[in-house]
This record gives C-alpha cells, structure tokens and sequence, in this order.
C-alpha cells in the first residue's frame, strides 16, 4: 500500500455512508446500497483528481460486506480494518459523529499504509457457512431458553401433560431441533461442494473433541486456514495464548491470556477439551499431569485447548489425519 497518494475513510452505518478524503480533507455522505456506492466513485474521482486511491472501512457485518462486495466486483483496492484497532489507534476522542469516524478511519489508513494489506472477499461457500453458523447457534440458545421455559410450567402445574402452556412449548422446541437438524445438513452439503473445506474437515473431525461445530468454526474463523501464519496466532486471537506481564523489578505476574479474544470460539475450545480430556487417553494423561503440577484446573484446560489448536494447525498443514501415538508405543 505504499505508493497510493490518497486514503478514503468510510464510516459504514446501516442505511448510510459517510466518506472522508484524507488529503483532499473532503467530506461526503452517501446511500448504502448499489446507487450510492457509484456515486461515491464518481465523487472521489472528481476530488482527488485521478490519483491513485485506496479505500479503508471498519467491519461491521453485513452493512460492510454490500461495500466489500461491490469493490471487489470493480477490482478496488480497500482494506477491511478491525474497528478494535481504529479505536485504540486514535487517542482520546470527546466527540462523536459519522464525519468524525470516518475521518479517524482515512487518518488510521494513512499513517499505516505502510503496514495494511489489501482485503479481499471471501467465497460464497465461506459466507454461506458463517450465516448459516450464526443461524445454528441462535436457535441453539433459543432452544435451550424454551426448555429451561418448560422445566419451570412442570413443576408449578399440577398436570403438565395436558397444559396448553406446556403443549406448545413442546411443539416450538420439537420445530425448532427440526430446523437446527436441517441447517447441520446444508452446512454439510457445503463443505462437501467444496473440496478444500471438505478436506480439512474431515482431517479436523479425526481429533478427538472435535465434532461438526467447532471442525466448521474453527475453518471459518481460519478462513480454511489461510488467515492465520501458524496456531499461536490464532491462539492469541482466540485469547487462549498466555503473554507476560511485568515491569521493572516489583512488578512480575504469571503469564495470563489477554482478556481481548473470540469469546465464542474460546468457549467452544472450553467444551471441546472437556470432551477430549474424556476421550483421548493421551490429552487425559497430559491434563492430569499439569494438576500434579500444581496447575489449577482452569489453566491446566487451557493448556489443553492449545495443544487441539496445534493439533488441528498440525494436522491440516500435514494433510494426514490424527493418529494416536501411544497405540504404537512399545
């Protein structure tokens, strides 16, 4: 990104745009959607004159993605920036308004053009999968609040069988595993319509405690490991990677993983160490043995969750499933 003499900053808001020439010191709003997007290009064309432009947005889910797409489809250089990094990039800032944001966002994209990297969409297969994801684990939590609903109307009703209430509870949740049965087979017609994911699926399944969910999980959030150069990477981003934290002489803590992380991947890491602490005699061993150590039980998990992060790194990079070592151990 080093030879671009203009940045475009762009704040991204549901039914909006804002845009913001950092040299040009311009400032525009436009429509989110198809019309609005041609518009800007003509605008920043007539601005900056015809010199080389790249522009810089915060993702913001599926309001960001409509902009990512149409760039994309007219081969414009744009980087899809963390809104984490703009924020802390930016100092203390009192004020807040759509121009401001996108100013903060050409001024971030300016002073790090240097470092930042083209973007590029992901394949519909890739999108597709993290929808339908999303999808899953939503009716997943609205499952479970419909029969923590039900628990509840059993024991106040003196005859739960025959309640209206509790009836059509039964039915809704009966629905809704329906449907969450239905979203897993479409998940598993995508991975099997694509070869590589297909691939590295069925690699990740052969380690114990890693089932559909966190296999599928763990290739989106890898962009079916390409976007990560090696598993303490993503260990870090997941926030399961330890890090010092000391200074000077008085100030010295054990390592400990940095609040900042996927929550939702970190717990399902959480969920599928338990299940491999149960069922892989060498993960079982490995854990009993950081207890001895005098680890506690929390830690001595986490050890585990990194040893499935490099074990699903390790196996993919291969390209050979798991094998258990110690069945071929004399």
């Amino acid at each position: 990104m080093k030879n671009y003499e203009e940045v475009v900053g762009i704040d991204v808001s549901k039914k909006t745009i804002d845009a913001y020439c950092y040299q040009a010191q311009a400032h525009r709003e436009f429509i989110n959607d198809i019309v609005g997007y041609k518009s800007l290009l003509k605008w920043v064309l007539k601005t900056t004159k015809g010199v080389d432009v790249f522009y810089c947005f915060e993702n913001t889910g599926y309001y960001s993605l409509k902009l990512a797409l149409y760039l994309s489809s007219q081969s414009i250089v744009y980087v899809e920036e963390s809104p984490l990094k703009i924020k802390r990039s930016s100092g203390v800032v009192k004020e807040k308004t759509d121009r401001l944001d996108a100013e903060l966002i050409a001024r971030y994209a300016w002073l790090y053009r240097e470092e930042l990297e083209p973007s590029t969409v992901k394949s519909t297969s890739h999108l597709e999968l993290g929808r339908l994801l999303a999808l899953r684990d939503q009716l997943v939590r609205n499952n479970a609040g419909l029969k923590g609903t039900l628990k509840e109307l059993k024991v106040l009703l003196s005859s739960p069988s025959t309640d209206v209430g509790c009836l059509s509870l039964k039915r809704s949740i009966d629905y809704q595993k329906k449907q969450i049965k239905s979203i897993e087979e479409r998940i598993k017609d995508i991975l099997t319509e694509d070869a590589s994911m297909c691939k590295n699926y069925e690699l990740l399944i052969s380690l114990k405690g890693i089932g559909l969910v966190v296999a599928c999980q763990l290739i989106y959030h890898t962009g079916n490991f390409t976007r990560f150069a090696n598993w303490r990477a993503f260990s870090s981003y997941c926030g399961t990677a330890p890090f010092e934290h000391r200074s000077g002489t008085s100030i010295h803590r054990r390592k400990q993983c940095h609040y900042l992380g996927d929550r939702k991947m970190k717990s399902l890491l959480s969920m599928a160490s338990v299940s491999a602490i149960q069922h892989d005699s060498e993960l079982r061993l490995y854990y009993n043995r950081k207890l001895a150590e005098g680890k506690d039980k929390m830690l001595a998990i986490n050890n585990v969750r990194n040893k499935l992060i490099a074990r699903a790194f390790a196996v993919v990079k291969r390209g050979t499933p798991y094998v258990v070592l110690q069945q071929y151990a004399a």
